[in-house]
């Protein structure tokens, strides 16, 4: 297994000015994994705990994890942009990534706000030449949440590519009926984790668990 390096942080160019990133890689990168935080006008970071442990996960994969910072979060620039502008940063954010490591596997997370954006960056990519080749939602905002007065109409999730789709039993923030309504026409399996919140307080353990077990190494087909 290949040593893990330190943490990096970083100042990418975007859109609307700075992209603040973290970067959690092995020292063999085999893959690139981009992983999406939480919203950012309700105290989202790429420092949030599910975020965090995402990014760990695929490195220890073989992936180098990116963790970029929202629009108006930390050191990145620009304001919300209801994800539209987000899923432009984040195709920017693995362009960036793919001139630093090359056409490696490609891998998306992302937690609530930032599964949506996931979403969106998957379908832009799922009609190219290397689609990616795993999504992992945690939590995802789909239907009217809770505390935001926000409703999301996250698209459909391309069938080319793996999804694993985890959600909490107990979620305050995005009811597991709203996703088990967006999954059901889609025919994609939901994992739910029994007595868990939106933020997997005291479950982190089983998400990792979950994929380490369902995940593929970056070397993998």
């Amino acid at each position: 297994m290949s040593r893990s390096l330190p943490t990096e942080s970083a100042l990418l160019r975007g859109a609307e000015g700075h992209i603040e990133v973290l970067i959690d890689a092995p020292e063999t990168v085999r893959g690139i994994a981009l992983v999406c935080h939480p919203h950012p006008l309700f105290g989202g970071a790429n420092t949030n705990k599910v975020a965090h442990t995402l990014a760990r996960c695929y490195r220890d994969l073989g992936f180098a994890a990116i963790r970029p910072n929202f629009r108006g979060v930390g050191q990145s620039e620009g304001k919300h942009d209801e994800g539209i502008g987000e899923t432009d940063d984040m195709l920017s954010v693995i362009s960036w990534a793919q001139s630093r490591w090359g056409s490696l596997p490609l891998a998306l997370g992302g937690f609530s706000f930032g599964g949506y954006v996931q979403v969106r960056v998957a379908n832009h990519l799922a009609d190219g030449i290397a689609p990616p080749r795993q999504l992992i939602l945690v939590g995802t905002a789909a239907g009217d949440t809770t505390g935001s007065g926000r409703r999301y109409q996250t698209p459909t999730v391309p069938k080319n590519i793996p999804t694993l789709l985890i959600h909490g039993e107990n979620d305050e923030t995005v009811a597991l009926a709203n996703v088990l309504e967006w999954a059901r026409p889609q025919e994609l399996p939901v994992i739910v984790v029994p007595g868990a919140d939106h933020f997997f307080h005291g479950k982190l353990h089983i998400i990792r668990e979950l994929i380490a077990r369902n995940v593929a190494h970056a070397d993998h087909g």
